[in-house]
C-alpha cells in the first residue's frame, strides 16, 4: 500500500473530510486529494502533519509498517516501555503475554458457546 492510499483509508475511517485535514494543517483539500491519488508527494514535514492530525504514526502512511496504531495512550505506552529497566519490561510483558492469552481464550470460548 502506497502513502496515497493509507492517507485516503485512515481519513474515511476517521470520518473526516479532506477539508478537515487540510485545515488542520494549512492546506487546501484538492492538495490532499492529490496526495491521495499520488499526483503528488509530500515533503517529510508536511507528511508528519498528516499524520498528526489523522492521530497515526508517519511510518504507518509511508509503509514502513503495516501496524496501525489508532490508540495515542498506546504509542505513549511503548514509549515508556522502551525507557524502562530491561527486567521490570520482561517482566510487564509476560504479565501483558498472560492477559492477551486470557482474553484470546475468553474470545475464542465466546465464538464457540
Amino acid at each position: 500500500m502506497d502513502f496515497g492510499y493509507r492517507l485516503k483509508t485512515v481519513r474515511e475511517e476517521k470520518a473526516m473530510k479532506r477539508e478537515e485535514v487540510a485545515k488542520k494543517i494549512g492546506t487546501s483539500a484538492a492538495i490532499i486529494g492529490r496526495y491521495e491519488r499520488n499526483e503528488r508527494t509530500p515533503s517529510i514535514d508536511i507528511a508528519k502533519n498528516i499524520a498528526e492530525a489523522l492521530e497515526v504514526s508517519l511510518d504507518y502512511l509511508v509503509g514502513d509498517t503495516t501496524v496501525l496504531l489508532k490508540d495515542k495512550k498506546m504509542l505513549y505506552r511503548i514509549e515508556l516501555l522502551q525507557k524502562i529497566n530491561p527486567d521490570y519490561k520482561d517482566r510487564i510483558l509476560y504479565m501483558l503475554d498472560v492477559m492477551l492469552k486470557d482474553a484470546q481464550n475468553n474470545t475464542l470460548q465466546d465464538k464457540l458457546a
